[in-house]
């Protein structure tokens, strides 16, 4: 099972990589485990300068935009 957590304070952007990671995860048959890390201080320990960030099984693979449909598949899959 995949584990994703989406950094940031909850804002429009972080609402919408959610809901497209969401959708990513059921389009390819894949169970995840979401999390949203909403804390500043939380989000302080992850090398990211701006949210939202994206983290799958504990790597950093994107902040500060909201990557297409495409690469969100490729990171899910490795």
């Amino acid at each position: 099972m995949l584990n994703i957590k989406i950094l940031g304070s909850g804002c429009a952007n972080c609402k919408r990589l959610e809901a497209l990671t969401r959708k990513v995860a059921a389009n390819l048959g894949m169970e995840a485990e979401f999390e949203k890390v909403t804390d500043m201080t939380e989000i302080m320990k992850w090398p990211i300068l701006s949210t939202p960030g994206l983290v799958v099984n504990g790597k950093v693979v994107s902040s500060g935009r909201i990557p297409s449909e495409t690469e969100i598949a490729a990171w899910l899959k490795e």
